[in-house]
């Protein structure tokens, strides 16, 4: 179907309006209707982790396995663009944009409060505090670790291969042609295209209702400043103004600006957390806790909590990270198949899974192990803490090290940075997809794509906080994940046919 185009719009009718009214719907109904949808919200979440969670496990073991399979078969020999395609950039930068994919909101945000939480809801009974910190760090681990990056990884190689090497848009719908033929440019595809909308905006929203949650309690730290709902709606509205503006400016000038002094400032933090703490501790803690990782990878990811009662709250936590990585899947997805033209699908698979994963256990070394160590030695009850409030222990943490007015403002910009790109980025891509596969969309539908995500951030803070968050990711994530069970089955299919293959 031919797209609608005006000065503000060019848009794919039957994926962009259906996409833009059930998200207007929801914001109002959960602004107007908090009450109920809390408790809707925490209903959802509850018997969707009891009943599906399995189905959840079952996939990212699949989707990990999937991508292994690529990068060791003769199908990983396959370059994205066509045998003789040249890569976009040199190794260097490649390999420094798949770092900063690995780069969010989350992390930043559970860089101290997921140790934490894990340390204060043992996977094991009776366990010792030590146990329990090396517990904290293993299942840490696992949360950031390669499972995550084979959910991104089976997306982006399927969107890279099906748009550089079969000519289609840049559209989830593009990688299940093989599939199910012609209907994907029907409205069995357009229904595909909305749930990858929607699965980006649920996404996307949760992480930046994360974000809103640290830099309100960072404002209200730093300024001593009362940490609110309103507060932190001003801080979404505040920001997302910023992120429009950013949008606007264009791909190659406010996002790489803005993206560029992400990492340079995380790394900033980072490095200075790991000099000041005890360095030599948290590296044994990082090969240490690697190796834990490493140890338990199988027994982690299939983990179910069968007759066990002090498992729970790793099993639901658990699914809901899981659904919220398949939620962010096609954003992830389409930044890294935009990035990947001209390297091997091996050559993806293996990067993608090291680099922003290594990079992830890395930070989480730093800022969990630094947490641990003062929970420990008695300097500070993190663990108490961040019972009451995840979103203040990296600021907690901060302050039992020098300079603390300096590195707390830092801290406050690097979530305000983060929640702009985030936003920015996401905006590109649900443009991306409601367009048609266009990269070029006007301005226009760029705002209001921006809009939309600060609007469903402040529903879901309104409407129940971080359960509802949780929930959010988990209504979009679980019909998404059976879409990429899809996707990978077209995906071989193609590959098994393909010319740089079929005759050697």
């Amino acid at each position: 179907m031919k797209n609608y185009t005006n000065k503000y719009f060019d848009i794919s009718k039957p994926v962009f309006i259906p996409s833009a009214i059930i998200t207007i719907l929801f914001v109002g109904f959960t602004i107007l209707f908090s009450d109920q949808a809390e408790a809707g919200f925490s209903n959802f979440q509850s018997y969707m982790t009891t009943h599906f969670g399995w189905l959840i496990n079952l996939g990212i073991n699949y989707f990990l396995i999937f991508v292994l399979y690529l990068a060791f078969s003769k199908l990983g020999k396959i370059k994205i663009g066509g045998k003789e395609a040249k890569p976009s950039f040199n190794k260097f930068s490649w390999v420094a944009m798949l770092f900063s994919a690995g780069m969010g909101i989350g992390l930043v945000y559970f860089s101290v409060a997921e140790p934490m939480l894990h340390f204060n809801h043992p996977i094991i009974e009776d366990a010792t505090a030590v146990e329990k910190a090396r517990l904290a760090m293993r299942n840490t681990y696992f949360h950031y670790g390669f499972h995550v990056w084979g959910i991104y990884m089976l997306l982006g190689i399927a969107l890279a291969y099906f748009s550089f090497n079969k000519k289609a848009p840049l559209s989830l719908k593009s990688t299940l042609i093989p599939l199910f033929g012609q209907r994907m440019n029907s409205w069995p595809g357009y229904l595909i295209d909305i749930i990858a909308v929607l699965a980006t905006l649920f996404g996307l929203a949760t992480s930046l209702g994360f974000g809103a949650l640290q830099f309100s309690t960072g404002l209200s730290e730093y300024f001593g400043l009362e940490s609110t709902t309103s507060l932190q709606v001003i801080s979404i509205i505040g920001i997302t103004i910023i992120a429009t503006i950013s949008v606007v400016s264009g791909l190659n000038k406010g996002l790489k600006y803005l993206s560029n002094a992400n990492i340079i400032i995380a790394l900033a933090v980072f490095g200075f957390v790991l000099i000041l703490g005890s360095t030599v501790n948290l590296i044994d803690g990082f090969v240490e806790s690697l190796g834990n990782y490493a140890s338990s990878i199988v027994e982690l990811s299939l983990f179910r909590n069968q007759h066990g009662t002090s498992g729970e709250w790793f099993k639901a936590w658990s699914m809901f990270y899981w659904v919220w990585w398949i939620s962010w899947s096609p954003f992830v997805g389409t930044f890294v198949a935009r990035i990947s033209k001209g390297r091997t699908i091996k050559e993806i698979a293996i990067y993608g899974l090291i680099v922003p994963s290594l990079f992830s256990f890395l930070w989480m070394s730093v800022f969990g192990g630094t947490a641990l160590s003062l929970q420990l030695d008695g300097s500070l009850d993190l663990a108490s803490i961040v019972a009451q409030d995840s979103s203040v222990g990296l600021f907690k943490l901060l302050e039992t090290l020098p300079y603390y007015e300096i590195t707390a403002f830092i801290c406050i910009v690097l979530v305000g940075t983060f929640f702009v790109t985030s936003s920015d980025s996401g905006s590109l891509v649900v443009d991306l997809m409601t367009s048609g596969g266009k990269l070029d969309a006007p301005r226009g539908q760029k705002v209001f794509w921006a809009f939309m995500e600060g609007a469903i951030a402040i529903a879901l803070l309104v409407g129940g906080g971080l359960t509802a968050l949780q929930s959010a990711s988990i209504s979009t994530g679980f019909p998404f994940a059976i879409i990429l069970v899809l996707v990978s089955i077209s995906l071989i299919k193609s590959l098994k046919n393909d010319e740089q293959i079929k005759y050697k």
